[in-house]
């Protein structure tokens, strides 16, 4: 990860995203740095725009971020619908499989 964040990095900064730069930025955060690692990752993004890449990996996550939030709403509307005669059915079955646990 830490050469795909380094590679990010240098892209926010506005610098060339080559090899070299990678592993400046690497050695910089005290990295030992694997050429074979730093090559591959450059090969990689030759042809890339990292720009548009980044977008359209932010607007999956905004969705994923946003989905468990209705979830847990749509589960507290259900839970606030429940009828207080069977939680009361369900709270005298858990107590009696606790009894059954002390003979």
């Amino acid at each position: 990860m830490e050469y795909i964040y380094a590679a990010m990095l240098l892209h926010k900064a506005g610098q060339k995203v080559d090899e070299a730069s990678v592993k400046k930025v690497l050695e910089s955060a005290g990295v030992k740095v694997d050429d074979a690692r730093a090559k591959a990752l450059i090969a990689a993004l030759e042809g890339v725009n990292i720009e548009e890449a980044i977008e359209k990996a932010a607007v999956p996550v905004a969705q994923v971020a946003q989905a468990p939030a209705a979830e847990a709403k749509a589960e507290g509307k259900a839970a606030e619908k429940k009828d207080p005669e069977e939680e009361k059915k369900s709270e005298e079955k858990a107590a009696a499989g606790l009894g059954s646990l002390f003979g």
